[in-house]
């Protein structure tokens, strides 16, 4: 009997422990961290400019574009 009661209080805290070190550390850098959105979906309005640029003018041409996506992103919290 003492072995159910140990399993189950270790699984209830050992695994969701250790599943949080785990989980947590993934959850919290991305979700629960600034971005709390996709990177797709973050900053329409440059990722536009940009694309757009990009495609009429080439990609060394568009750094200004470029830049201001990537510090967009940033003030979303990604990491770019």
């Amino acid at each position: 009997m003492g072995g159910l009661p140990l399993q189950n209080a270790s699984s209830t805290f050992a695994l969701p422990g250790s599943g949080q070190n785990k989980g947590s550390a993934n959850s919290t850098s991305v979700p629960e961290s600034k971005p709390k959105k996709k990177i797709c979906c973050a900053c329409p309005e440059t990722k536009k400019l940009r694309d757009e640029c990009i495609v009429e003018h080439g990609e060394t041409a568009c750094t200004k574009w470029i830049d201001a996506h990537r510090q967009c992103l940033r003030a979303e919290g990604f990491n770019v």
